[in-house]
């Protein structure tokens, strides 16, 4: 093993075995014994095969081979029951592989299933000793670090009480608590911060940050949006195989691609929204900001035509442009304003209900806003024949945006919400650059139609 490697995983398996009857299960397990003891090989491999023929084996994962170097974040994502628990189980060897090796050197603090590591039975302060002593510190170091823990749950009274009275929420806060304070070398997190409420959730990823600058970390989400912001490198798995590996921009955009290819979910068309087009109201306080050094002053690129982008191809996004009021197209955009987002769409073949939809994300991948036109033309779908162009406008006011990059994603499918083709997809369509903006502490400013107050 590299010195500068601190994890090493080289083919690794894992099988689970299921049996017909109990007695199935003893009868393996001898023959496994007699497979070991078997003089010669060729005897070796027919008991195993007889022991094998026993059970029926669900192979969660297949030759897996990745390493982890010293001070790396690394993300793995990939689909429900892809095999990324299990794989972080077995670095974390609290299972063994079924075939292969993982070398890890170093402390290892994991956050892994919700409650795991927790005796029910005990109060919260009992499971802080006992989680820590399993991480090697000492009576005199945890009651050094035991206020600094509780201080860092924020559950209160609850520390006193059995831990089987805590909801999903609290079981995070004080498990992450924990392994924020045992001096680990490595951390493993498996999704438990999804359960976590959003303040608690961005006081773990303060630490995670700092932590980054002397730890490595190794990180499941299925959020790419975190996984961006927050991973050097990630690993996709799939069905027990990687599938791709490697910068996490590159990863995301094909993992993304596979999960959003043929049959889709919800999200490949864009979210569910079912307001009908309006007159826009505008910011009240629209002409003092705009004539202020407040005003959102934002830049408009060009469509970007050879961006990523995947899907079937029986149709392609064509240009995608911000207008004004009175449809002309807008190099800059003002925070604030209404605006109509017009994308033309050329057909390759006859579409029956087609689908367009778009969202706004920020650069750290982040999914801010989007619409599609499914509800609106559910009931009247706009059929088009091949070689025709079809438009869609959405017209909206532009929240304001902090300064920073920004980009709108396209994409037109052909079906329903629930089950469609993805017929064309392009990242970074639009990109965006805010110049100025009175935004600072938020994703994005929401103009307000009225604001009031008064002493009574």
């Amino acid at each position: 093993m590299s010195e500068n490697l601190v994890i090493e995983a080289l083919g690794v398996s894992k099988g689970f075995h299921s049996y017909e009857q109990p007695a199935d299960r003893l009868r393996r397990g001898v023959l496994g014994m007699a497979a070991r003891l078997a003089p010669g090989a060729a005897a070796r491999r027919a008991a195993l095969r007889r022991a094998d023929a026993l059970s029926n084996t669900f192979w969660a994962l297949h030759d897996v081979s990745f390493t982890v170097a010293e001070g790396e974040t690394v993300g793995i994502i990939g689909r429900n029951g892809s095999g990324k628990s299990t794989l972080l189980q077995i670095v974390c060897g609290t299972l063994a592989p079924s075939g292969g090796t993982v070398n890890v050197q170093g402390r290892v603090a994991a956050l892994l299933e919700l409650g795991s590591g927790f005796d029910v039975e005990y109060t919260g302060r009992e499971n802080i000793y006992l989680n820590a002593q399993l991480y090697g510190l000492t009576r005199a170091q945890i009651d050094e670090r035991y206020d600094d823990i509780v201080a860092f749950a924020d559950i209160g009274d609850f520390i006193e009480q059995p831990v089987k009275t805590y909801s999903s929420g609290m079981f995070v806060r004080l498990a992450f608590a924990v392994i924020a304070h045992v001096d680990a070398d490595i951390l493993v997190i498996d999704e438990a911060l999804a359960v976590g409420d959003a303040f608690f959730n961005q006081k773990c990823f303060r630490f995670l940050h700092e932590f980054r600058k002397h730890g490595t970390i190794l990180f499941v989400s299925h959020d790419t949006s975190t996984i961006r912001k927050l991973c050097s490198k990630v690993i996709w798995i799939d069905q027990g195989h990687v599938m791709a590996s490697g910068n996490p921009d590159e990863v995301c955009a094909a993992y993304l691609e596979a999960r959003y290819t043929g049959t889709g979910t919800p999200e490949a068309a864009g979210p569910q929204l079912t307001s009908q087009p309006r007159a826009a109201e505008l910011d009240e306080r629209r002409e003092l900001i705009n004539a202020s050094a407040l005003r959102n002053d934002i830049e408009v690129m060009a469509f970007n035509s050879d961006s990523q982008a995947f899907g079937s191809g029986g149709a392609q996004i064509a240009d995608v442009a911000l207008l004004d009021e009175a449809k002309r197209r807008l190099d800059w955009v003002v925070g604030g304003e209404p605006v109509t987002l017009r994308v033309a769409v050329v057909t390759r073949v006859p579409l029956v209900s087609p689908i367009v939809g778009f969202y706004l994300k920020n650069d750290r991948g982040q999914d801010l806003f989007g619409e599609n036109t499914f509800v609106t033309f559910a009931d009247q779908p706009v059929e088009c024949a091949a070689n025709e162009t079809l438009y869609a406008e959405f017209s909206f006011v532009m929240p304001m945006l902090p300064v920073g990059d920004f980009s709108i994603n396209v994409a037109v499918a052909e079906g329903t919400q629930y089950n469609h083709i993805q017929l064309h997809w392009v990242h970074d369509a639009l990109p965006l650059r805010v110049h100025a903006s009175r935004v600072e502490h938020a994703l994005l400013g929401i103009p307000m139609l009225h604001l009031g107050m008064s002493a009574q």
